[in-house]
């Protein structure tokens, strides 16, 4: 069993699943023109948190008629605002195949106490999205970052639904091609597939979304950083610039630097392209070794961005274990920081594929997992 380690290196050994890896032309020089010492709500502030707005739109291809917004707390911030604002007015179907949606569903029954189906799958795999009642407003992720595992696309959902779709998307925006006409409320995080800075999300609703928030009122208290509304109306500020809270001109001077740079690598297709080139060297790779395969069970629900690994040799007798120490190998190396499986998954690896991951360093890291694959079952088979 061969033992040396190769010879070429990822440039960035940063495929951590969040915060991402920074778009590959980023310095701290480019945070020179941030507002810094300014109101977010001085003119040059407002301009700014406006231009993150728009060129989101732009970049995302967001329909005009939908609003946009800047809130606090990250993606969970901002899927919580959209739950705790826009649910109780009908039933609710509450889709979970990973820990995020799973805490989805805590919210919607031990918190909001709300009248809902729950329909759960496994790790690597996915619930029957054919059996969703739409005549319900429906809660899941379009990517389940600690699986691995997407929907297909946006067919599932029908145009003439009766419900609300709350998504969070916040390891597919900007990598993936999401649906906007079958989608109400969707949210997700500038630390994810931009890389950027991490406590500020993002809130994009629907016409239908609004009405519905203009139409209802929840029957629970509101926090203040959760209202959308004030007299019945939309707090249409909140969707110009006019923040809820203060946030950092530092990290939306690092947002628009992001969203500048996808500009520059072809727009949203030109991401799309290049998560789809990551994971393709993975899937290469896979295909030529036996011992390791995708967490994710079907090609056609396999995640471009959080790309999660599992191993299958037999002579594994620990997995975690196993899977911990190559990934203590690699980051030692100074190879790969940050691949372990997340927290509540199965054991494994978790690989960041986004559009800010060059595929050399993909391509520079494989050799480097097999080297440490096998650099562990000699480890265990000297033990055993």
């Amino acid at each position: 069993m061969a033992l040396d380690a190769p010879v070429t290196r990822p440039a960035n050994p940063r495929f951590s699943s969040g915060p991402c890896a920074k778009p590959p032309t980023w310095t701290l020089d480019t945070l020179g023109d941030a507002a810094l010492g300014r109101s977010h709500r001085a003119t040059v502030g407002k301009d700014k948190l406006k231009a993150a707005i728009e060129t989101t739109r732009e970049v995302l291809g967001v329909p005009a008629d939908y609003k946009i917004g800047i809130v606090p707390a990250s993606d969970t911030g901002a899927y919580e605002m959209a739950m705790w604002s826009l649910l109780g007015e009908r039933p609710v179907e509450m889709l979970a195949w990973e820990s995020f949606g799973s805490g989805w569903v805590t919210d919607a029954i031990k918190q909001l106490k709300l009248d809902a189906t729950t329909r759960t799958a496994e790790y690597g795999e996915i619930v029957d999205l054919a059996a969703v009642d739409f005549d319900k407003d429906v809660c899941f992720t379009w990517n389940g970052t600690t699986s691995g595992v997407r929907v297909p696309d946006g067919d599932w959902i029908p145009a003439d639904r009766a419900g609300l779709t709350l998504c969070d998307a916040t390891s597919a925006a900007f990598a993936m091609d999401l649906a906007w006409d079958k989608l109400d409320a969707t949210t997700f995080s500038w630390q994810k597939v931009l890389g950027g800075e991490a406590a500020h999300g993002i809130l994009i609703l629907s016409p239908r979304a609004v009405a519905r928030l203009e139409s209802y009122t929840p029957p629970w208290p509101l926090p203040k950083i959760f209202r959308l509304t004030k007299g019945g109306k939309l707090i249409d500020g909140i969707f110009r610039g006019e923040t809820i809270n203060t946030p950092s001109m530092l990290c939306v001077e690092d947002y628009l630097f992001a969203l500048d740079w996808a500009k520059s690598v072809g727009g949203l297709p030109g991401l799309i392209a290049r998560a789809e080139a990551n994971t393709a060297a993975i899937a290469a790779f896979v295909a030529a070794n036996d011992w390791i395969d995708f967490l994710a069970a079907d090609p056609a629900t396999r995640s471009t961005t959080s790309v999660c690994l599992k191993f299958t040799d037999d002579r594994i007798a620990n997995g975690a274990a196993f899977a911990k120490a190559v990934a203590k190998r690699l980051e030692a190396e100074g190879i790969a920081f940050d691949i372990g499986a997340y927290r509540d998954a199965p054991p494994g690896l978790r690989i960041w594929c986004g559009g800010t991951v060059e595929t050399s360093d993909i391509e520079a890291l494989l050799p480097w997992l097999a080297w440490a694959f096998e650099a562990e079952i000699a480890a265990q088979l000297a033990e055993a």
